[in-house]
C-alpha cells in the first residue's frame, strides 16, 4: 500500500465508512494519518474500583451478569456487573443490543468512561470497553477526539487510524537533518503516530512540537522565499514630495498621531525603491488607516500614476470615495477620484473605463468591479486593498497584473491581529501598527445588561436619540429560529418600531437584502433620515456615521470576541462619547470572553485573548486566510514560532535548495501559491 492509496484499501474500511470518512475529507490514506485530533481525554491511568471517585475511571476487570432488555420502545438497556480484587462496580449501556452477547466470561478488559451516579446508583454508564492487550486503542490511554460526522464516532476513527500504523511509520522525513538535530524534534513517522495513539502526556507534546515547528517552518519558508522574489521583481518608483506632504497635513481638520506619522513614513521609503512594496497596516478600529492610505495615493497621483483603492462592498466604497475628495480637496486633487461599484449605469461603466484607460493621475475606487477584464489601468503605481482578508489570494493578483511593472501594495485591516499571528501568517510582508486613536476619539463604554434593566437601556437609547444621535440595534440572527432563543433582526424591527421606538425612524439591515437595497438604507442612515438601525453583523465593518452613539447587542453570547469589538466601532468614531450594551440573554454571571469586552477597549490585547480562548487556527474563520490553517501551532508558543522561523531563515541563508527534500518543497510551492505577491 502507499501513502496516495484511497482509503478504502485499508482493512476494515467498506463502503459505508468510505462514505463517512469522506465527508471528513479523508479520501487517501494519508488524509486519514493527517487527520488531526482535535483534543484528547486522558484514560491512561489505570485504578482499583475501590479508589474510583466520580469523574473519567479506566479499570482492568472481568465482566459477569451482562443481560440486556428493552424498558420501552426505542430504549435498550445493558446491565453488567465489573469486577476486581477490590471490588465491584455496575456498569450501564443504552441502546447497544450487541453487548451482552459480545462479553466474555473470564476474560481480563479494560473499561473506559465516566463513574458517576445514574439515578440514585453509583456505576460507570457507556463505557468503552477492550480486551487487554499491549495496544488499547479505545480504553487505558490518552484517547484522541477527532471532529466526527453522524454515525462515525471517534472510536471507529481510531480503529481505522490503528490499520495504518505500518504506513505511519514508513512516513518520509520532510526537513532537513540538520533542523531536526539542532531543535531535538521526533522524525515525522514518530511525531504522527505519538499524535494518533500517544504514550504519555510527555510524549504527545514532543508529537505536536515536531508537527507544530515543521507547520511554522513551512509557512515561514514560503512567505520568505515569496519576499524574496518580490524584491526581485520591478516596480515604479514613486518620488517623496516633501513639501507635498506638509501641505497636506496642514490641511487636516486634526493632529495626525505618531502612529500616522510613522506608517506615512515607512510607506514613503517603500515606494521610493523599484521593487514593489509589500505592506500591511493594522489598525484598530477608528485608528485612521484612510488618511494614511490618502497620503500614500498623494505622492502617485502628484507623479501623474494611478492609484487604485478595493474595497470588499460598494457602501465602503462610497465612503471612501467620499472621505478621499475631501482629503484631496485642498490639494486640488479632488476632481483625480473615480468611483467603480457595480451600482453604476451600464454608459456610467463604459464612461469611465474609457477615461481609466487614457487618463493620468487618477485614484480609482472600487469594488470587485476593479476586477473585470475591460478595467485596464494606464499607469498603475498603487493599489490599497482594505478590508484584505475579505479578498480572495487570486483576486488580489488580478488587480496587480494590470499593470506592467509590479504596483506598490498597501493592504489594510480593522481586524486587530496578534503580532505573532502577523508575522506567522504574513511573514512576506512588512507590517506596520497604528496603536493610538486621533485625539478627538473617547473610549467606548461597554456594558454587560441582564435582561431585567431592558427598559433602563430602552430610556438611555431614546435619550441619545433625543439629542440628535443615532443608534444601531444588532441582532445574531435575519429571522425567528425555531431552534435558537435568540433574537432575530426582523424580530426586534417589529417590536421596536410599535413598541418603545415608535416614536422614531427606523431602518431594517441583512444579509439577504439585495445589495442596492442595503445600500439605500445605509445611506438614508448617513443622511439622518432614519434615527435608528436595526441590523446584522453586516454592519461589522467599515460603516462611518460619525453621529452613532450608541449600539445595543442582542444576545452578545452569540458573537466572538473580536466580532463584538468590530460591531461597537460602528459608534464613538467623533467628539461625542459612544455607548455599547451587551443586553445578556440572562441573569446568569457573564462570560470571560464578555467581561473581558466590557473592560478592555483595545484590541490587540483582545485578539490575544480570543486566539487563548478559541485555541490554534480558530481566528482563520474571521481571517478567511484559508490554506494557510494552523491546526497544531499555537501561537501562544511564543518560542517555537521564533525558533521555527529563524530555522526557515537559515536554511535560505545557507543556500539549501528546496529541490533536494522532495515532499518539504511539494508542500513549501503550495503555500506559496496562496501567499500575497507570488
Amino acid at each position: 500500500m502507499r501513502l496516495t492509496d484511497p482509503v478504502e484499501t485499508l482493512k476494515g474500511v467498506g463502503p459505508a465508512a468510505v462514505k463517512k470518512l469522506q465527508i471528513l475529507g479523508i479520501k487517501t490514506i494519508y488524509d486519514l494519518i493527517d487527520y488531526i485530533p482535535r483534543r484528547y481525554d486522558d484514560y491512561s491511568h489505570l485504578q482499583l474500583i475501590k479508589d474510583t471517585q466520580p469523574g473519567p475511571v479506566t479499570l482492568q476487570v472481568t465482566i459477569s451478569q451482562a443481560k440486556g432488555r428493552y424498558v420501552r420502545r426505542g430504549l435498550h438497556i445493558t446491565e453488567a456487573v465489573a469486577t476486581d480484587a477490590s471490588g465491584s462496580v455496575k456498569l450501564t449501556w443504552f441502546n447497544q443490543p450487541y453487548r451482552a452477547s459480545a462479553i466474555k466470561p473470564g476474560q481480563l478488559y479494560y473499561i473506559s468512561g465516566e463513574f458517576g451516579f445514574n439515578g440514585r446508583q453509583l456505576n460507570i454508564t457507556n463505557p468503552s470497553i477492550e480486551l487487554v492487550s499491549d495496544f488499547p486503542v479505545n480504553t487505558a490511554r490518552i484517547l484522541p477526539i477527532y471532529r466526527e460526522t453522524k454515525g462515525f464516532t471517534s472510536k471507529q476513527i481510531r480503529l481505522q487510524v490503528k490499520n495504518a500504523i505500518p504506513l505511519i511509520r514508513k512516513l518520509p522525513e520532510t526537513l532537513p537533518d540538520w533542523i531536526v538535530e539542532e531543535y531535538d524534534l521526533l522524525d515525522r513517522a514518530n511525531a504522527y503516530e505519538g499524535l494518533h495513539f500517544p504514550e504519555s502526556s510527555e510524549s504527545l507534546a514532543e508529537a505536536r512540537k515536531r508537527l507544530a515547528f515543521e507547520e511554522v517552518f513551512r509557512l515561514s519558508l514560503a512567505s520568505m522565499l515569496v519576499k524574496q522574489e518580490a524584491e526581485r521583481s520591478d516596480a515604479t518608483p514613486v518620488a517623496f514630495n516633501e513639501k507635498l506632504a506638509k501641505e497636506f497635513v496642514s490641511n487636516l481638520p486634526f493632529d495626525l498621531t505618531n502612529g500616522q506619522r510613522r506608517a506615512v513614513w515607512s510607506i514613503y521609503k517603500d515606494i521610493e525603491k523599484p521593487h514593489p512594496m509589500n505592506r500591511l497596516l493594522e489598525g484598530d478600529v477608528g485608528a485612521g488607516k484612510t488618511v494614511v492610505a490618502a497620503m500614500s495615493a498623494v505622492m502617485a497621483l502628484q507623479a501623474g500614476y494611478q492609484v487604485a483603492v478595493m474595497a470588499p462592498t460598494e457602501l465602503l466604497a462610497r465612503q471612501h470615495a467620499d472621505t478621499l475628495t475631501t482629503l484631496l480637496q485642498p490639494l486640488g486633487l479632488a476632481d483625480r477620484v473615480r468611483l467603480l461599484v457595480g451600482g453604476m449605469t451600464k454608459k456610467q461603466k463604459e464612461n469611465l473605463k474609457q477615461a481609466i484607460k487614457q487618463e493620468s493621475g487618477s485614484l480609482i475606487v472600487g469594488t470587485h468591479a476593479l476586477l473585470e477584464s475591460d478595467v485596464l489601468p494606464k499607469d498603475l503605481a498603487l493599489i490599497v486593498v482594505d478590508e484584505q482578508h475579505r479578498f480572495g489570494v487570486e483576486q488580489r493578483k488580478k488587480l496587480m497584473k494590470k499593470s506592467a511593472k509590479t504596483p506598490h501594495v498597501l493592504s489594510m485591516t480593522a481586524t486587530p491581529i496578534p503580532r505573532s499571528l502577523a508575522l506567522t501568517l504574513y511573514g512576506e510582508m512588512e507590517i506596520t501598527i497604528l496603536d493610538e486613536k486621533p485625539g478627538n476619539r473617547k473610549n467606548i463604554k461597554t456594558h454587560l445588561v441582564p435582561p431585567t434593566d431592558r427598559p433602563k437601556i430602552y430610556t438611555a437609547l431614546k435619550t441619545e436619540l433625543d439629542s440628535g444621535r443615532q443608534a444601531f440595534v444588532v441582532c445574531p440572527l435575519v429571522s425567528e429560529s425555531e431552534t435558537l432563543p435568540v433574537k432575530s433582526a426582523e424580530e426586534a424591527f417589529e417590536q421596536l418600531s410599535k413598541g418603545p421606538l415608535k416614536a422614531y425612524k427606523i431602518g431594517l439591515l441583512h444579509g439577504k437584502m439585495k445589495p442596492a437595497d442595503k445600500d439605500v438604507i445605509m445611506q438614508q442612515f448617513v443622511r439622518r433620515e432614519l434615527d435608528v438601525i436595526v441590523s446584522t453583523t453586516v454592519i461589522e465593518v467599515g460603516v462611518d456615521v460619525p453621529n452613532a452613539t450608541v449600539m445595543l447587542v442582542e444576545n452578545p453570547e452569540r458573537f466572538g470576541l473580536a466580532q463584538l469589538h468590530q460591531l461597537r466601532g460602528r459608534v464613538g468614531r467623533s467628539e461625542h462619547q459612544g455607548h455599547c450594551y451587551l443586553m445578556l440573554a440572562d441573569s446568569k454571571a457573564p462570560s470571560r470572553r464578555l467581561k473581558a469586552i466590557a473592560s478592555s477597549t483595545d484590541g490587540f490585547k483582545l485578539a490575544e485573548l480570543d486566539l487563548e480562548l478559541r485555541g490554534p487556527g480558530a481566528i482563520y474563520g474571521t481571517l478567511q486566510h484559508g490554506a494557510l490553517d494552523l491546526r497544531i501551532a499555537r501561537l501562544s508558543d511564543v518560542k517555537l514560532i521564533a525558533d521555527a522561523r529563524a530555522s526557515a531563515q537559515k536554511f535560505i541563508s545557507n543556500g539549501d535548495n528546496l529541490l533536494h527534500y522532495k515532499e518539504l518543497h511539494k508542500h513549501v510551492t503550495q503555500l506559496q501559491k496562496v501567499t500575497q505577491l507570488n
